[in-house]
């Protein structure tokens, strides 16, 4: 075989295939995956906080399960060393923008001092019981040093639950449960140190019946403690000096406690009324209005029942305040995924721009009527179309109680006068008495605010007053000759006024040439001026002629030679 051959084969052989490793993905901090994996380390961390202390205090629990022990231990070690290889894959926030290069979030994460806190965390301190046995779980105690990520995980809970305060008071408790128990076994263990049973004080002798039970020696503790640091019942006198400084360590512990307890409970109280305040409009002061103008008693009892349904079932009148603070488009997200469908039921809107509802769902402004009260009556201008949410709304005659129909959830009327329609028969006046039925939720678009998103939409309101022009054509509200009158009126008008404004554009032009002859002009003067200026300059005064004529008489003839030439010459032109 020759070696062109060779090369041949060489070249027309397939490549060998590429092995492709998977590498982890990366992280969002704020993202779903990163929130549970938080959830997750909930759980080591708190076996730690909480049964490590136990186990190192109570020696009956630690001998007792020590192979259970084990097997927790090293499952919460195993978690803490995922949770490193995690927080090597959790991206972060530049600019905006998440970073998603490892090495960049690698070179990041170990310059924190989270990572130093993570491997002091994971160091292998249980080497140690090859020397000193299994049971001295104490070795263990820098497993504490995890904590920031519960607390991590309770913040990011807090943002994300539908009930945070409720979530803070159970926060609370958690934390006053593991003072209590951290307490508890001090205590104990310190009644240890001491000796069971040598006074009031300090934990009784296991010679007692049921005191050497390790479910009442955790009881026990518990209660004791609980009572020293709530102050709420009498303990026994401490009899030697380390129990009077354990009494007065837990005083001042208890004094923070309680005052931390007031604030945290203070503090939910206070955004449990801001919400309330936020979502619900304020009625002690309209009470309180109308206590002070003597408004009858009937009146006032309707407007405290409009009050209490609102509260009973958790209506909103006051959006646009309540999201006031989210982005624009944010807001407007919200807002289209709310109301978006009830709005594109309306005849006039349909098949119109989705920019266009985005703008008018902001508009909407939600309204309740009460049972008995009228939405609008026969012959009132009309300013607002409403849209019906929820509730039943009847056609009444003039007196009230004549039905000529009933609209339900998802009906709508006033449409037609809030767009001025040429030859609308009814003008902007209202055609029927609408009453509400009973509690009727409905949503308003003023004509303001259509008129101000219209001045965005040409096309679209063209489109709208045709849709508004079949209408009235189909109720037989509509004059033609009228229409057309009223058009062919706009339409000298607006001769009038593109005359108006071509004639304006030549005065505005004569005005400008005007204006720059006159400009011409004062720079021709000035110049002149000037120019007589330079001229006048050289010119002797009365004084100097006289002076002249008194020394110059016995050489009259140089003079008037001199005076001559000077004439000739004449005075110097401007510069």
């Amino acid at each position: 075989m020759s070696q062109d051959t060779k090369v041949k084969t060489t070249e027309s052989s397939p490549p060998a295939p590429s092995k492709t490793r998977k590498s982890l993905p990366v992280l969002d901090p704020s993202g779903d995956y990163y929130y549970w994996w938080l959830n997750t380390m909930v759980f080591p961390v708190m076996y730690n906080l909480i049964i490590l202390v136990c186990r190192a205090c109570f020696p009956d629990l630690q001998h007792g399960y020590l192979v259970a022990w084990l097997v927790l231990d090293y499952t919460s070690d195993l978690l803490y060393l995922l949770d490193i290889v995690v927080r090597f894959h959790t991206g972060f926030l530049e600019q905006g923008i998440l970073v998603v290069d490892k090495g960049r979030i690698s070179s990041r994460y170990v310059r924190t001092w989270s990572f130093l806190l993570d491997l002091a965390s994971l160091m292998p301190t249980d080497v140690v019981y090859v020397r000193l046995g299994p049971h001295t779980p104490t070795l263990r105690l820098n497993r504490f040093l995890r904590a920031p990520r519960l607390f991590e995980a309770f913040d990011r809970t807090e943002t994300r639950t539908a009930y945070p305060n409720a979530f803070r008071i159970a926060k609370l408790m958690l934390y006053i449960f593991v003072v209590i128990h951290w307490n508890s076994c001090l205590y104990f263990a310190l009644s240890r140190y001491l000796g069971f049973g040598r006074d009031t004080w300090v934990y009784p002798g296991p010679a007692q019946p049921g005191f050497e039970r390790l479910r009442r020696q955790y009881l026990y503790s518990f209660y004791f403690s609980t009572l020293i640091l709530t102050t709420v019942g009498d303990t026994p006198p401490p009899a030697r000096e380390e129990e009077y400084f354990f009494m007065v360590g837990d005083f001042l512990l208890a004094v923070m406690g309680f005052a931390t307890i007031m604030g945290s409970m203070s503090s939910v109280i206070y955004n449990m009324n801001t919400a309330d305040a936020a979502f619900y409009p304020d009625h002690a002061l309209v009470k309180k209005y109308m206590k002070l103008q003597h408004v009858n008693h009937k009146l006032e009892r309707r407007v405290i029942d409009w009050y209490q349904h609102l509260q009973i079932n958790k209506k909103i009148t006051n959006e646009v305040a309540i999201l006031q603070h989210l982005p624009e488009r944010l807001r407007a997200e919200v807002a289209v995924s709310v109301h978006l469908t009830i709005l594109s039921q309306v005849q006039i809107f349909q098949n119109c721009e989705a920019s266009l509802l985005e703008e008018l769902v902001l508009k909407l402004q939600p309204q309740t009527y009460s049972p008995g009260e009228y939405v609008c009556r026969k012959g009132d201008i009309g300013r607002e179309m409403y849209i019906i949410r929820e509730g039943q709304l009847a056609v009444v005659a003039d007196d009230g109680i004549t039905q000529y129909a009933v609209l339900g959830a998802g009906l709508y009327f006033g449409e037609i006068s809030i767009i001025n329609i040429k030859g609308n028969m009814s003008g902007n006046r209202r055609t029927a008495n609408i009453k509400s039925i009973g509690y009727s939720d409905l949503f308003c678009l003023s004509k303001e605010d259509l008129r101000e998103v219209l001045s965005e939409y040409p096309q679209a309101q063209t489109v709208m007053e045709g849709k508004g022009r079949e209408i009235l054509l189909k109720m037989n509200k509509l004059d033609v000759n009228a229409e057309a009158a009223e058009i062919a009126l706009q339409e000298a008008t607006e001769s009038r006024l593109r005359g108006l404004d071509q004639q304006l554009d030549d005065l505005q032009t004569k005005f400008a040439r005007l204006l720059a002859e006159l400009e011409s002009s004062a720079l021709k003067i000035a110049y002149r001026v000037e120019r007589l200026e330079w001229q006048t300059r050289e010119w002797p005064m009365p004084e100097d002629l006289a002076e002249a004529d008194d020394e110059g008489e016995p050489g009259e003839g140089t003079s008037k030679d001199e005076e001559g030439r000077a004439t000739q010459e004449g005075p110097p032109g401007p510069e």
